[in-house]
């Protein structure tokens, strides 16, 4: 395990002679935010840009704001190569340093850490992936993931080829194929999946692919070849997604009936593929390109002066945006926290209040240098996620273009299943503690 400081409190380089321990100072002087990435494996062509927008946008509220509430951020990335053994292993380096948050930006890590985060008080942001139960506050109030569960992206995705069919109506006898990532990111929508087959009348094709065959899917292809789907729905991440889209194309399939969830719509995706790959489609909750007043001051006070890694062709691509947005989720919830709490250094028991009654609004995005850069996002102590809307992007050929609305979840369909979903998961992981928090915002 790599544990890489990056930047560091103004308030911890003027310690230097003074005999108290460092994890002490920057428990008292800064806000520690961990960062766990991964920048190396199979999944690094995903990781990377993600990586890097979240680092670039609290690195410049550093740089430009002095951190947050006049307390600088410190932030830490920690490799785990999305493996969820080191993934634990970095949750157990930070979580005696008094971390706000932490974002394992893995489903199988954030499956490992939430039976931890209500024993050690400690948040956990899994943004848009994860267990999609854990939306429901009253059973999970540490583990928030806004602004969409798994089985919005799929109610959504669903709800797209209907509209392009005719309507749900007419999906009966139609076949959707569904090639996921066999993992339990991968699995996390098909209950949702067969749900909506039965209610509609159409069939599911499943197409898993081992973590060991991302990039060996000639097999999958060619029973995509003899099945003939009349849409896919990709569920892909990392080295999957761009074989996936280049086998698709090479087979033949129609690429404006192949659509992907908002982890396989990067440019590294689409781009391997060439011209083959023109028409595919992805969902997507924020905005791709850099010309926005926040992502100039990125520029500005980071990247322009050596303290990024991002390279300067990257800048406002769908990844790295996503990584901006994810961060700045963080920096809007300890703002909140300080705010409840009356306090500029906060704890992580104050994040998880400043999270419960997060809401970024279309101003707040406005605001904050991001006018129309995503939807708004409203988290309360019953509902930690928010299911927000999502729009349809498709490839050019050079480039991702927006090509429909922005898209609600089929709500009333999702919120019954995931709160079953959520009493099943705590059957299962007994004893499971009650919620004791209150809640600020007296929604529960």
């Amino acid at each position: 395990m790599r544990l890489k400081r990056l930047v560091l409190g103004a308030a911890v380089a003027g310690l230097v002679g003074v005999s108290v321990p460092a994890t002490q100072a920057v428990a008292q002087d800064s806000l520690f935010v961990p960062l766990f990435t991964y920048r190396t494996g199979p999944f690094a062509n995903s990781g990377i840009p993600i990586a890097n927008g979240m680092h670039d946008y609290l690195a410049m509220l550093n740089a430009r704001d002095g951190g947050i509430g006049g307390v600088k951020l410190n932030i830490q990335e920690c490799e785990t190569g999305y493996n969820d053994a080191k993934g634990v292993e970095c949750y157990d380096s930070v979580k005696g340093k008094n971390p706000l948050v932490v974002n394992p930006y893995s489903t199988g890590i954030t499956l490992a850490l939430i039976p931890k985060a209500s024993v050690d008080h400690i948040p956990v942001l899994s943004m848009a992936y994860g267990l999609s139960a854990s939306a429901v506050g009253a059973d999970f109030p540490w583990i928030f993931n806004p602004p969409d569960t798994y089985w919005d992206g799929m109610s959504i995705a669903l709800k797209y080829i209907a509209e392009k069919e005719g309507g749900f109506a007419k999906l009966k006898g139609k076949t959707i194929g569904f090639i996921f990532l066999d993992v339990g990111y991968g699995r996390e929508p098909i209950p949702l999946l067969n749900d909506f087959a039965k209610d509609y009348g159409f069939n599911v094709k499943m197409y898993p692919v081992p973590p060991s065959q991302m990039q060996s899917q000639g097999s999958v292809w060619l029973s995509v070849r003899r099945d003939r789907p009349d849409w896919m729905i990709m569920w892909g991440w990392g080295a999957m997604n761009p074989t996936a889209v280049t086998e698709a194309a090479r087979t033949g399939y129609p690429m404006n009936h192949f659509i992907g969830v908002w982890w396989s719509g990067s440019e590294g995706d689409a781009r391997p593929a060439g011209e083959a790959a023109k028409g595919y489609l992805s969902l997507n909750f924020n905005a791709v390109g850099a010309n926005y007043p926040a992502i100039k001051d990125i520029e500005k006070y980071v990247i322009a002066k050596g303290q990024s890694q991002t390279p300067k062709d990257q800048i406002g691509e769908n990844f790295y945006n996503r990584g901006v947005m994810n961060a700045v989720v963080i920096a809007e919830a300890i703002r909140n926290a300080q705010r409840i709490t009356h306090k500029k250094v906060i704890d992580g028991a104050d994040m998880r209040r400043g999270l419960e009654t997060l809401q970024i609004s279309e101003q707040r995005w406005k605001q904050i240098g991001l006018p129309e850069f995503a939807a708004p996002i409203h988290v309360t102590c019953q509902d930690h996620n928010g299911h927000g809307s999502v729009y349809v992007q498709q490839w050019t050929g050079k480039g991702w273009a927006k090509v429909s609305g922005w898209i609600t979840p089929v709500k009333e369909k999702v919120i019954p299943l995931l709160y079953d979903a959520a009493k099943d998961y705590i059957s299962k992981n007994q004893p499971w503690p009650k919620r004791t928090e209150p809640c600020d915002d007296k929604t529960l």
